[in-house]
């Protein structure tokens, strides 16, 4: 192996090639000063979605749930900080299989296990705004609202996020909880509404909706993710503390239906199904007021992050 002692970070991505994983580590490779490594079983992610050739990243294709594979890698490159994003995701996907999502919690115990033990600085971890369940206060707060939901995804989102502070509380390993709130952008998987609608739309399919549409999110372009984690590690902010990630505007998912079949000029139309049984909150919508200050800056709007997408034409990597 190279000699990476003269890069200042070493950081670990797990889930990188998935979509918001890709982003961070793409975003992470451009500083030369960080030698970044990728561990993704491709099993949600795709290698499409890696980032190029650099002399400062290194793909490796393993499972975190491993123990054996991921105390091999971890032990050969020595991490300075862990971006712990690897996970099932999707909502269709964490339906259809709730015990593979509950076996993530095998790379949660792994991951931090094996940080301790090599002295990893900070592990930060994409947890979800799933974890608040239905919400029992607007804007959703990460220290007042109460965390509710029964669905194994978010039962192993917050059970990470007790991992990492039990972690911290023993051993002293540091931590930062990223709550992510539906995020979008290229590269993003059809499992997603966004990436879903557009897709339908640009084929003049009629949208299929959940219920009758008056459900509310709110969408955070990728980007504005990206800078607000990756600052928050740089500059060392919210140790040991949890922040949402994510846009405050609420939008109806009708409401975004139409506004997507305007911006592509489709001539979809909608179709309303049955609701979803589990999972399909009524209203979700972060307290995002430490992102705002941390990034200084206005997110960008929905209909923007949209026509981003589309005049970009960077739909060639989305795969079902």
């Amino acid at each position: 192996m190279e000699d990476i002692s003269k890069y200042k970070r070493k950081i670990l991505v797990t889930g990188g090639a998935g979509f918001i994983g890709s982003a961070l580590a793409d975003r992470l490779i451009q500083d030369k000063e960080n030698y970044v490594v990728v561990v993704d079983n491709l099993s949600t992610g795709h290698a499409g979605k890696l980032p190029e050739a650099a002399d400062n990243y290194h793909f490796i294709k393993s499972d975190v749930n491993d123990k054996d594979e991921m105390v091999e890698i971890m032990l050969a490159f020595r991490f300075d900080y862990v971006f712990h994003y690897a996970a099932v995701v999707g909502v269709k996907r964490t339906q259809e299989h709730p015990v593979k999502v509950l076996r993530d919690i095998h790379g949660i115990d792994n991951i931090l296990s094996i940080s301790k033990n090599i002295g990893v600085k900070r592990v930060f971890f994409a947890s979800s705004s799933e974890v608040y369940g239905e919400p029992v206060e607007i804007p959703q707060n990460v220290h007042t609202t109460p965390l509710n939901s029964r669905l194994p995804y978010a039962i192993v989102k917050n059970l990470g996020e007790a991992y990492l502070r039990s972690y911290q509380k023993e051993y002293g390993l540091e931590f930062t909880i990223f709550r992510f709130f539906n995020t979008y952008g290229p590269k993003q998987s059809r499992d997603f509404v966004i990436s879903k609608f557009i897709t339908m739309a640009l084929d003049n399919q009629d949208i299929t909706i959940y219920g009758d549409g008056s459900q509310t999110r709110t969408f955070c372009y990728v980007d504005d993710n990206i800078e607000a984690c990756v600052k928050i590690a740089y500059d060392d902010l919210l140790v040991n503390d949890v922040v949402n990630i994510g846009q405050s505007n609420e939008t109806t998912i009708k409401e975004l239906a139409e506004t997507i079949i305007q911006l592509t000029k489709s001539k979809s139309k909608l179709v309303f199904l049955p609701p979803l049984q589990d999972g399909d909150m009524k209203r979700r919508c972060p307290d995002n007021s430490m992102m705002r200050e941390i990034i200084k800056r206005p997110l960008l709007s929905l209909e923007d992050g949209i026509n981003k997408i589309l005049k970009e034409g960077l739909f060639e990597l989305n795969n079902d």
